[in-house]
């Protein structure tokens, strides 16, 4: 994963992460309104956001962080993108023949966790020496930092539809807090002031599960994809360690690296 990419995902979950500490600390600290305020008949989408008070702020946040990731995860996990299928064939001609720095200048500045993972396994090689248990670990230790690197930011998506319910949870009981605070000021004649103070306990409520339903299920589709992926490449791995030992190329793999036969001429007529 590029360093762009890394700031990119970074980037919303850092803002959400700071939304939510002024967020925590407002709730408590914002004014409350007073008890004559005429409410207004008509609820729309604004009214109905705007009733969930500050809370909301840091709720937006984990939305926006939410959808930012599911993005950027569907764009990055794509299998094609990280296992590079159309280098596996020049990679096998290439071990079998021992080729270790052809194989090399393959993989080099090619995104992808294969190239990365086939790189560091030739790069374990000394000399003349073939040691394929030690290639096989250099291997299994790039995967392990690939497989951290790219499950980063699907494990935000975990967090955010941990955190999301958890802050809508402030929301309710900050609403409830001036809820029983107007009753004890005598707001028990204004019904109208009580069911605003309840509206912003359920209004952030509602959000927090609106956010965390879909970021849970984003987070167990992508770690499903991406578990599936890794393991086909540990198979793809295998076989390309077999043509490194074995100097040999299946029947299969000879016929996807033999090039095209040409045409054959049409016949002159005489």
């Amino acid at each position: 994963m590029t360093s762009s990419e890394t700031r990119i995902l970074k980037g919303p979950v850092g803002l959400a992460a700071l939304l939510l500490l002024i967020g925590a600390v407002s709730v408590f600290a914002q004014g409350e309104p007073p008890l004559d305020t005429p409410e207004e008949s008509t609820l729309t989408l604004w009214r109905l956001i705007m009733q969930g008070g500050v809370t909301m702020i840091p709720l937006a946040a984990l939305s926006i962080a939410g959808v930012t990731l599911a993005v950027l995860n569907f764009l990055a996990l794509k299998e094609d993108k990280l296992l590079r299928p159309d280098l596996v064939g020049n990679l096998r001609v290439h071990l079998a023949n021992r080729d270790v720095d052809g194989a090399i200048r393959i993989c080099d500045n090619q995104p992808g966790v294969l190239p990365a993972v086939v790189r560091a396994g030739m790069e374990r090689i000394t000399g003349d020496a073939l040691r394929v248990d030690d290639i096989r670990e250099a291997m299994e230790e790039a995967g392990t930092e690939q497989m951290v690197s790219y499950m980063r930011p699907i494990n935000y998506l975990s967090v955010i539809g941990s955190v999301s319910p958890m802050v809508g949870l402030l929301g309710t009981v900050s609403g409830m807090i001036k809820a029983f605070r107007n009753i004890s000021l005598g707001g028990m004649g204004k019904p109208e002031v009580l069911a605003a103070n309840i509206g912003e306990a359920l209004v952030t409520t509602a959000t927090g599960l609106i956010i965390a339903i879909p970021a849970m299920i984003f987070y167990f589709y992508f770690k499903g994809s991406f578990m599936k992926t890794m393991a086909h490449m540990g198979r793809m791995t295998g076989n390309l360690l077999n043509n490194l030992r074995t100097g040999e190329l299946s029947a299969a793999d000879a016929a996807a690296a033999a090039p095209p036969a040409a045409p054959a001429a049409p016949e002159q007529g005489v």
